[in-house]
């Protein structure tokens, strides 16, 4: 992909302080993209970036998401690309998962999806045209046990990428909408899982390590781009061949 294709594009990106999403973020802004990195917590210090600007963003509130994307679009006058990225987990075995432990994995990582992208599409809908990227897992797809709740949110994330792949299209605009669904990303959430059970999830993999955030962003901007033109309502599995 020509690094020169995203520049002086627009582009939010949610959870876009953390992991995956600031890796994201760092490589839009190295191809020349304008990001606004979205989030509940800002930048550290030693984090803060030129082309990225960070805004107070509680994606579990419709009117935070509203003011955001208006924000931008009053600003650039477009809104070329979204990343859904912010998400959070609440681990626990069915049986011991309380209510709050499963309404808030719900209410961030999958209507905290449906928000952002609602105050975002109205305007790439008016614009007629624009990217969507949001981010689901592998446990999306195949379940894990413990975690029930983040499964549920995940797998949700397709159903809706692929409704919106064809609801945004339907009358021939090109807006896209993709998921990307990582395995095991060395990212802060999964540096606290313990040693052993990080070298048990190495050896799933078919490559026999864990991923790094910046591979995930790549794939992340190639989606964004227009080498992506032809690609709407897939999921594109990053997780070094763990389930082949």
């Amino acid at each position: 992909m020509c690094k020169g294709q995203l520049a002086g594009k627009v582009i939010i990106v949610t959870g876009g302080t953390r992991g995956i999403g600031f890796a994201t973020c760092r490589d839009l802004a190295s191809r020349g993209a304008i990001v606004y990195a979205g989030a509940r917590h800002p930048f550290k210090t030693e984090d803060i970036q030129d082309h990225i600007s960070y805004h107070q963003l509680d994606v579990t509130d419709f009117s935070s998401c509203e003011v955001l994307a208006k924000d931008v679009f009053e600003k650039h006058g477009h809104i070329d690309g979204l990343v859904a990225d912010a998400g959070i987990t609440a681990d626990a075995l069915t049986s011991k998962m309380s209510e709050d432990m499963f309404d808030r994995v719900v209410n961030t990582n999958l209507k905290g999806v449906f928000n952002i992208v609602k105050a975002t599409g109205s305007y790439m809908d008016t614009q007629a045209y624009g990217s969507i990227v949001a981010i689901s897992s592998i446990v999306g797809e195949f379940g894990n046990i413990g975690q029930a709740n983040y499964a549920a949110t995940k797998a949700g994330v397709i159903g809706m990428v692929k409704s919106w792949a064809k609801e945004y299209a339907r009358k021939g605009k090109p807006i896209r909408v993709n998921a990307v669904a990582p395995g095991y990303i060395l990212t802060d959430m999964l540096k606290t899982v313990p040693q052993n059970l990080l070298e048990k999830f190495e050896q799933t993999t078919m490559l026999k390590r864990l991923g790094k955030p910046e591979e995930v962003a790549k794939v992340i901007s190639f989606l964004l781009s227009v080498d992506a033109s032809y690609i709407t309502g897939a999921v594109i599995d990053v997780n070094g061949g763990m389930r082949l």
